[in-house]
């Protein structure tokens, strides 16, 4: 997460853009500019710092609020003038109470929306959560469902296989992805990690 402020071609306000993407759902939340000082917080902390344009200061994102955006990764663009960081946000990120700043996008639903969810329960250990539950019991817990539902996957698609309902095997699917999340929301280990070494393997394959 270094990032050398010399390599950057700042503006004539000695300012750069500012992308923050969420680290789990790749939704864009905000743009904003970053100073010197604002960027070297932002790596020291691990907490989104902006330099404020109206007010002409430093500013931690969600230091009223407490939606505050922990950091995962920080990229300098191709030219040099403008920023991406990937970051965890706790609570919505824009001011006007909704998730993104650019509004709810139509593809946010899905895998990466129920991985957001499940990290979330995983954190706030919310009374009455299934997911919180489950991970609070442990990983012998967690992966006895994967089996179990690993299991459920396979009968439905031999069942299918000799005229069975299709709709149970789409079922067990959902089941198994989202214990096997879960899965690897218990262990600490993101979805980003598992993803790269998919990409990692179809490159190779693909050489």
């Amino acid at each position: 997460m270094a990032l050398d402020p010399s390599d950057i071609d700042w503006n004539k306000h000695a300012l750069i853009p500012v992308i923050v993407q969420d680290a789990a759902t790749r939704m864009v939340l905000m743009l904003g500019y970053a100073n010197a000082e604002a960027l070297k917080q932002t790596v020291e902390t691990g907490e989104v710092h902006f330099w404020s344009r109206s007010r002409n200061e430093l500013w931690r994102k969600g230091a009223t609020s407490g939606n505050t955006l922990t950091v995962e990764s920080v990229h300098l663009d191709c030219d040099n003038d403008t920023i991406l960081i990937t970051a965890t946000p706790h609570g919505p990120t824009c001011h006007l109470g909704e998730q993104s700043c650019f509004g709810q996008p139509t593809d946010s639903g899905g895998i990466r929306q129920l991985w957001r969810t499940i990290k979330d329960r995983a954190r706030d250990e919310p009374p009455g959560s299934y997911t919180a539950s489950l991970i609070a019991q442990g990983t012998d817990a967690v992966a006895r469902k994967v089996i179990e539902e690993s299991g459920e996957l396979v009968l439905a698609a031999k069942n299918h296989e000799t005229g069975g309902d299709p709709v149970r095997v789409v079922e067990e699917a959902a089941d198994l992805t989202y214990h096997l999340l879960v899965l690897l929301a218990e262990r600490g280990i993101d979805l980003n990690d598992v993803e790269a070494e998919l990409d990692r393997r179809t490159s190779s394959r693909s050489r």
